[in-house]
């Protein structure tokens, strides 16, 4: 099956849009809002997906290092916050820690399930995603 320029176009932002954590989604939701043009469903799932997943990662990140820093003045949690902090961050798989490296595979399995046309799933993300464009 040979792909037409704007399907193959549609694959290629989609999947770019993870690998830059949503920057691409950013300009191209703009380009569109400008050009007045109506998006590819197909490609509104992918680029509000990445931009969901960027901002909750962001959120994820401050939320847990800001916890991390109160519970690191409690007497004796202090000594279990930084054994957890040390064994998430060290490296694993060759310069990656443990969050890295999940982090790097879950973008890495967005990215080119959207390069191969497929509406790519995520725990609890994606039903959020299906309900906000109306896909269900």
């Amino acid at each position: 099956m040979r792909l037409s320029f704007t399907d193959w176009l549609n694959r290629t932002i989609a999947s770019l849009c993870y690998i830059t954590m949503g920057f691409v989604a950013f300009i191209w939701l703009l380009v569109s809002f400008f050009r007045k043009s109506p998006m590819n469903p197909f490609l509104q799932y992918h680029i509000f997906q990445s931009i969901f997943i960027s901002i909750a990662f962001f959120l994820l990140n401050m939320i847990c290092g800001f916890a991390l820093n109160i519970l690191s003045y409690i007497p004796l949690i202090n000594k279990l916050v930084a054994w957890l902090t040390f064994l998430l961050n060290a490296p694993l798989i060759g310069p990656y820690s443990l969050i890295q490296a999940v982090v790097f595979m879950l973008i890495l399995y967005l990215a080119f399930t959207s390069f191969m046309g497929a509406y790519s799933r995520v725990i609890w993300v994606s039903d959020i995603i299906d309900h906000n464009i109306g896909r269900r």
